[in-house]
């Protein structure tokens, strides 16, 4: 007697056939041109060109177990939700004991966008049957895998990253996708990177996101890590299925193809300023690739910039700067040894015959003191000290201001410091209602995943005070002077 056919044989053969080929899978599994997929013949070009990536590499034995990691930087109206579907029920219907995290960048997003579209998706799909599809995770109905076979939607935090820690699957797979990627911090990033160890495993990494922001480690994955990645920036207006003509007023209204609007809402590129950044890439970039003749800063007065370190994880930093040129001279691991940061201060301060030295007062307090009784007469400056200008909020804020100044007017900086880039782009403003110019602190650029600027505050505490050359004024003790500062000279 003939067993009956049992409709799910054929999805089975459907899905073992598709193990290594999302695209296959993504354009059998749905019933494109049916019901809410009316007028739609399969997925959307580029979608189709991420799932033909994963295919090669999985199809060639050498990199399989490679941790494969893709980037996709876009315009708004993409399609990305509906591309971590159809990736996601790819993985989940075609590996048994398949694990999935989803992360995005905040709560709301991953609750009312991201896993709603997710879930659609598995339900579209030819294995709908075989997943029980929640708010928080998708899991194999059958009782005896369902938390070995499963997908969890997580929102991201600094401080609780179990779940990418925790992110094995030793032998089998593993997919992780990121959505809003330029809005989650760096520090979940690196965690991230743990889950990428197992051997004979195949691991997925892939990072959806409008390119808001110009720093951070989704920014870095087009530029110092793109060795790594494989990349692509999609404009909006390419894809099939958006709104064309609204995209385009965005443009327009923007004030054309290269305004930072236009870039990172439509083209997929990442602005030369983000909207909130303090300092824009464009000028540091251009600070990086000037090449200085003594002559165009040898008349200068020389300032070094100590920066103490703030937590056992910064580093001291010292920094020279002389007119338009500045140079790191050191950057060293926290040292509470007053008294030795202090004669190491005072060598290169002798070495450089410098005219001035400042340093942070807020761990600088003590090594001052230790460079007293040496005769010095270094300079403490208070971060959250009064500005000379109203326009700032307070010093270190009117510091930067400087800074920004400076490298639009010539300054230069190593090609080669990378840390001093950066940092130099890094911080964002606080918004305020007096309309004062606050940097947001230390701690904050922590709690959002960026390193501490210790050098890009050195260098800006070499603008705390005027300064001309002892030999120019008499012997005048560390060279400050008490006119009113012209930002200009000097420069």
């Amino acid at each position: 007697m003939n067993r009956p056919v049992d409709p799910n044989d054929e999805i089975i053969k459907l899905a073992a056939a598709c193990r290594h080929d999302p695209d296959r899978w993504t354009v059998a599994a749905y019933d494109w041109g049916e019901g809410d997929l009316t007028g739609m013949t399969g997925p959307r070009k580029w979608q189709r060109d991420i799932n033909r990536q994963i295919r090669d590499h999985l199809a060639d034995p050498v990199k399989r177990f490679t941790p494969l990691r893709i980037a996709v930087a876009s315009g708004h109206g993409i399609g990305k939700s509906a591309e971590m579907g159809m990736l996601s029920n790819w993985a989940m219907s075609c590996f048994a004991d398949c694990k999935i995290v989803i992360t995005a960048n905040t709560r709301p997003q991953m609750q009312t966008k991201t896993a709603p579209e997710v879930g659609l998706w598995f339900r579209r799909s030819l294995t709908g049957h075989w997943f029980d599809v929640q708010a928080q995770s998708i899991k194999s109905r059958d009782p005896a895998r369902g938390d070995t076979w499963r997908m969890d939607f997580v929102t991201w935090s600094e401080h609780n990253t179990e779940a990418f820690a925790g992110l094995h699957n030793r032998g089998k797979i593993i997919i992780l996708l990121f959505d809003e990627a330029s809005a989650i911090a760096d520090k979940v990033w690196e965690v991230a990177e743990g889950a990428l160890t197992d051997e004979e495993t195949v691991i997925i990494w892939v990072a959806f996101g409008n390119p808001t922001r110009n720093t951070g480690r989704f920014r870095e994955c087009f530029r110092k890590f793109k060795h790594r990645w494989v990349t692509r920036h999609i404009d909006s207006r390419t894809v099939e299925g958006t709104n064309k003509p609204y995209l385009q007023s965005i443009v327009d209204d923007a004030g054309g193809e290269d305004s930072d609007v236009a870039k990172y809402r439509v083209r997929g590129q990442f602005p030369s300023q983000s909207p909130m950044q303090f300092i824009s890439e464009t000028d540091v970039s251009a600070a990086q690739r000037r090449h200085l003749r003594p002559e165009q800063y040898n008349f200068a007065p020389k300032i070094i910039g100590v920066d103490p370190a703030w937590t056992g994880e910064d580093p001291l930093e010292i920094v020279l700067r002389q007119g338009l040129m500045c140079k790191k001279l050191a950057s060293l691991p926290r040292n509470d040894n007053d008294v030795e940061v202090a004669n190491l201060i005072a060598r290169f301060e002798d070495e450089e015959k410098a005219d001035a030295v400042f340093v942070d007062a807020g761990y600088g307090t003590g090594i001052v003191s230790a460079g007293r009784t040496m005769g010095r007469s270094w300079r403490l400056v208070w971060f959250s000290g009064k500005p000379n200008d109203p326009g700032y909020f307070n010093k270190r804020a009117e510091m930067w201001g400087t800074v920004k100044r400076w490298l639009k007017e010539g300054g230069a900086i190593d090609p080669n410091d990378q840390t001093l880039f950066d940092e130099l782009i890094a911080p964002e403003t606080v918004p305020r209602l007096d309309g004062k110019i606050l940097l947001e602190s230390k701690q904050d650029m922590k709690l959002r995943g960026v390193p501490s600027p210790n050098r890009a505050d050195a260098l800006a505490l070499t603008f705390a005070e005027p300064v001309a050359k002892k030999a120019m004024h008499g012997g005048n003790l560390n060279g400050v002077l008490q006119e009113k500062y012209d930002p200009h000279a000097g420069l």
